[in-house]
């Protein structure tokens, strides 16, 4: 008798094949889904907590973690403005002209600052929009690792995540605010700033202030390690602008409060938002009201309207309208800033002032 044998269906043995390909690939797949996590190229790292997951679309940001992330980012900033300036050698030089006609300096504080601030918070949130005022070199690129602690005092006011659509962030930096007076050595009006937008509206703000080592920080809806002051002179106010134009403001607020307003002259939008706060810092003069009639970038100001609008307080152009953080870097409308006071009511006082503003 013949041997009996195996007749082997030609169907059968691929359906064979494909189960045992099917089998290898999930195998290898996870071999390799290993081997990138070990180099942070996927999945969770080893031994650390689980974040949000992210999306397609770029996931979610806490903003509570972006307030302690810009705190640190605004330090570290300021370490570099004040390191530049103590060895006096800044290497200063002119980006061009502002419109009003003056220099638009530079320094290596603002780029070596800029460079610190921007590479700290783009590692921390990839996926978020960040605007910042000086050019950043991809040659200069550096990862600068946050070690995902948030500070005490900020866990204290904000006790819970308040997660956003990343993309709906957009953080504005100023690597040194009062470039001018930063070569002239005046210290004093020196800030490092960041804020964070949500579809356009400022809700966290930074200003630190790099030879005082002081930090003013809030979050709307959320905290802050900085208050209002309990009383504002809303008659006769006491009124902080630039000091490149502060003869053009003058003029205005003398005809709509009286002679017996008082003009403050100082470099640095951060240092004029700060002059309307409670700020411990003797070296920091006090206004009730802030008023810039040219043109500013929105860098300039995001933080300061940030401040002041999680203490109650209102920032908007000469006309009053809201101002939105997204879109183009800079507002024609000038600014009028306020705590504590009737901000309509001070934006119908000046009518005359929005015109003078935009010749």
């Amino acid at each position: 008798m013949a041997p009996m044998g195996i007749r082997l269906s030609p169907l059968g043995v691929a359906v064979f094949c494909l189960l045992g390909l099917g089998v290898l690939y999930h195998l290898y797949s996870g071999f390799l889904a290993g081997r990138f996590s070990l180099f942070g190229l996927g999945g969770e790292p080893g031994g650390g907590a689980a974040g949000p997951v992210a999306a397609a679309d770029g996931g979610t940001v806490d903003l509570r973690e972006m307030l302690a992330v810009s705190v640190l980012a605004a330090v570290r900033g300021g370490d570099e403005v004040r390191r530049v300036r103590e060895s006096n050698v800044l290497h200063e030089k002119s980006k061009g002209k502002t419109r009003e006609g003056a220099d638009d300096k530079m320094t290596s504080g603002d780029v070596l600052s800029n460079r610190k601030m921007f590479y700290l918070l783009k590692t921390a949130f990839p996926n978020v929009q960040i605007n910042t005022e000086e050019h950043v070199d991809a040659t200069d690129q550096e990862v600068i690792l946050w070690d995902h602690k948030i500070p005490e005092d900020i866990l204290k006011e904000i006790a819970t995540p308040k997660e956003v659509p990343a993309e709906s962030v957009t953080v504005w930096i100023d690597p040194l605010d009062a470039t001018q007076e930063y070569t002239e050595d005046l210290r004093k009006y020196v800030t490092t700033m960041v804020c964070v937008a949500v579809n356009g509206k400022p809700v966290l703000g930074v200003i630190h202030k790099p030879f005082s080592e002081y930090t003013a920080w809030a979050m709307v809806d959320g905290g802050s390690n900085v208050k209002a002051r309990t009383s504002y002179d809303e008659k006769t106010p006491k009124i902080v602008v630039s000091r490149s134009h502060s003869g053009m403001v003058k003029q205005v607020a003398l005809q709509t409060f009286g002679n017996q307003t008082t003009i403050i002259s100082a470099g640095g939008a951060g240092y004029k938002v700060l002059a309307l706060l409670d700020v411990p810092d003797k070296s920091q003069e006090k206004a009730d009201l802030y008023i810039h009639v040219t043109y500013i970038k929105k860098w300039d100001i995001c933080a300061g309207n940030a401040i002041l609008k999680a203490l109650g307080g209102h920032m908007t152009t000469l006309s009053g309208e809201e101002i939105s953080y997204t879109g183009a870097d800079g507002i024609e409308g000038g600014l009028l800033a306020s705590i504590r006071m009737n901000h309509q009511a001070l934006v119908r006082k000046l009518p005359d002032l929005e015109k003078t503003g935009h010749k």
